[in-house]
């Protein structure tokens, strides 16, 4: 392939795969959501450094190679979703940790989930991002495809890992509810993405309304500040 052409595509690949984190980002700023822009970008680069933990983690855990229900289930839900979302509720809690004396957040609950929340937002836009020029590099009409589905997904799973995250030292069983609830959505959207048919549809219906749920979420505790 030409060279130009080819960077003609892969700044077309990486403008398509970005554009929910620029939308996240110009929603924190209309509604005037106190997040630092160094903050955005370091929870963005923490999503990136989680997809490279749970792609290293996967490499150690091989894939069951059976079709019976048990191996399916251990792919989608232990293999992929666990421990994607198992990284993202690393980073995120290393970010907190690196970032709390900076946003002034110690001793501040209301502050701490408010930021937990919105870390975990960012950091899983920034997952799904790299993720999808990944995929997308070979086939453009994937990269389309996950900015409207997979990207809302790991957004609003990686918001639930970031509750977790800033939940576990005051309220343990929330923060594994949270957790859990997150690799049950992201191995519930797994599932379905590779349904027959219709199905893949409801693919998208559980990213947003995912997505959604953990928005409101973010203004709830929002209002706390």
């Amino acid at each position: 392939m030409n060279p130009v052409v080819l960077m003609g595509v892969l700044f077309l690949l990486i403008f398509i795969s970005a554009l929910p984190v620029v939308a996240a980002f110009l929603w924190f700023r209309r509604r005037q959501f106190p997040v630092p822009a160094f903050w955005f970008l370091l929870c963005l680069l923490g999503g990136v450094f989680s997809l490279a933990l749970a792609a290293v983690a996967q490499y150690y855990m091989p894939p069951a190679t059976g079709i019976a229900m048990k191996d399916i289930l251990f792919n989608v839900f232990i293999r992929i979703a666990l421990v994607e979302e198992g990284s993202k509720l690393l980073i995120v809690s290393l970010i907190l940790r690196i970032s709390g004396k900076l946003l002034r957040l110690e001793g501040k609950d209301a502050d701490s989930f408010t930021y937990g929340t919105a870390a975990g937002l960012i950091a899983g836009l920034g997952f799904a991002m790299i993720e999808s020029v990944s995929y997308g590099a070979s086939d453009m009409r994937i990269a389309v495809l996950r900015a409207f589905t997979a990207a809302p997904l790991h957004g609003a799973c990686g918001a639930r890992d970031g509750t977790a995250a800033a939940a576990f030292k005051n309220d343990p069983r929330l923060a594994i509810w949270r957790f859990l609830s997150a690799t049950a959505i992201h191995g519930a959207y797994n599932m379905l993405v590779v349904g027959p048919g219709y199905i893949r549809f409801l693919s998208i219906l559980l990213s947003f309304a995912s997505l959604l749920s953990a928005m409101r979420l973010l203004r709830k505790k929002e209002k706390m500040l």
